[in-house]
């Protein structure tokens, strides 16, 4: 409303001698334009009206396109010589300084008698500004996309927002009723603080469900959002001309060193998010009658506003408790039929040296049948009859060794140790593989062929640590 009002002042009634215009694809070509498009359209038309809808503005031109605009979070409307802005910049900016830094188009109205030259620009350092050109009448604008998807303008549309539409919207939601006004689908032209100070002078809390307010609430909430809106507008939205008893003017000590965050009668000011954004919230006042989407953090209030603020804690769920996360490698237990708790013992994970050692295990040892006699001997695949069961001496080991060696088999690990078992520890010989000697008949054959991959592992591993890989 601010800007739309300097349009009206310095730029309605002229004609546009000179349009420039430089490409910013988030600015221009995120809603189909391009700035060579915006440049063509607008050179040499008259500016006839400047409107508004929300937060989007408009040029009512002598012919389409006409131009919509929306400023985003940083964006911003220059008139060369006339501060525009409602706020100071952190920095100074020369006075000769044009076209203005991060411009994204500019304006140079053609010189009449009695009209002055006016020089304009858009700016916007962050780039979420839009930047469109609608081709319709200006009688139809409001009528196009996106004006026509947005909610009624409190100050623009009175008529439309009236106190039963409003009950209407709310009831047909359950959303946190800040939420409901700061969505434009629903109302448009509500911000941040907007909302904030809605909700203090409604007396409502934010996060109350806007299905729950009743209709004394609705009728007060009806009145704030018209009243609110229509204060900024008029003075503006210059601060200086708010009322002292705004929230606006003591809500903005949050993370401050020494900010108290309090009104001047010394009521708390909290803050929390609500759809999205921070909120300010003077618990004391805006108290909680129905359900809402979450509490003030009690450590933050004192004992009255506390008090004030979860007067209606009964109505809400209690939390339910925490289930104790089990310890690592702790005993689980299972009930049985008999709903006796039974432990169950861990699993335990076979290591790969172990699932090494049963497999070389299962390849060297022959397995026996459970019944046979401990001194009986039993055929095996070469042949030969196999050892008895009974521990053996040296020379059956290394005559059981020859024997396995012709087999294409390895000598197991308890003949390795009866073979160390004499020895130093520092002279104790490491394993050595066999070369496995060609079989004559064909039943060996198929056996000693392809040498296994068990007998070849202890060489591997030796020229890995030759080599430094294994070391």
């Amino acid at each position: 409303a601010r800007i739309v009002n300097y349009i009206r002042q310095h730029l309605v009634g002229k004609t546009l001698a000179v349009v420039k215009a430089q490409h910013d694809e988030n600015v221009y070509g995120k809603v189909g334009t391009s700035a060579a498009e915006f440049e063509k359209a607008l050179t040499g038309k008259k500016v006839l009206d400047a409107k508004q809808q929300g937060k989007y503005f408009w040029l009512e031109m002598s012919s389409p396109p006409h131009p919509l605009m929306h400023f985003g979070m940083a964006g911003w409307f220059k008139i060369k010589g006339v501060e525009t802005a409602y706020y100071k910049p952190t920095k100074p900016v020369p006075a000769n300084e044009w076209p203005p830094k991060y411009w994204k188009f500019t304006f140079e109205t053609l010189e009449e008698p009695e009209k002055p030259v006016t020089e304009a620009a858009f700016v916007d350092f962050r780039r979420f500004a839009r930047i469109r050109l609608i081709d319709s009448l200006a009688s139809e604008m409001r009528n196009t996309t996106p004006l026509k998807e947005n909610g009624p303008d409190p100050v623009v549309d009175k008529d439309i927002l009236t106190q039963p539409w409003l009950a209407d919207i709310c009831a047909k939601k359950r959303i946190p009723i800040k939420a409901l006004l700061l969505d434009q689908a629903n109302v448009s032209g509500i911000g941040n603080w907007v909302g904030d100070e809605i909700m203090y002078d409604a007396k409502i809390h934010p996060e109350q469900y806007s299905n729950t307010l009743s209709a004394a609430q609705i009728a007060q909430l009806h009145k704030s959002i018209h009243y609110v809106c229509s204060l900024a507008v008029e003075t503006e939205s210059d601060s200086s001309k708010f009322p002292e008893e705004w929230l606006f003017k003591h809500r903005w000590g949050k993370g401050k060193k020494d900010s108290k965050n309090q009104l001047p009668n010394g009521a708390r000011i909290v803050f929390m998010t609500v759809g999205g954004r921070t909120s300010a919230v003077v618990p004391s006042v805006q108290k909680k009658t129905g359900k809402v989407a979450g509490d003030v953090k009690k450590e933050d209030l004192s004992d009255s506003e506390a008090e004030a603020v979860l007067d209606n804690d009964d109505d809400e769920e209690e939390p339910k408790p925490k289930v104790k996360a089990k310890a690592k490698g702790a005993k689980s237990s299972k009930k049985t039929k008999d709903d006796k708790v039974v432990p169950e013992e861990p699993e335990t994970k076979p290591t790969a040296k172990n699932s090494k050692r049963s497999a070389r295990a299962a390849k060297t040892e022959p397995v026996e049948p459970e019944d046979e006699p401990e001194n009986e001997k039993a055929p095996t695949a070469n042949g030969t009859a196999s050892k008895t069961r009974k521990r053996k001496s040296k020379g059956d080991v290394n005559q059981d060794a020859t024997e396995n060696a012709h087999a294409g088999e390895r000598p197991t690990s308890d003949e390795n140790a009866d073979d160390n078992a004499e020895l130093p520890k520092s002279k104790k010989r490491k394993p050595v593989a066999k070369t496995p000697v060609k079989a004559k008949s064909n039943t060996r054959a198929s056996k000693t062929d392809a040498p296994s991959a068990v007998a070849d592992a202890p060489v591997r591993r030796r020229s890995a640590r030759v080599s430094g890989v294994g070391a």
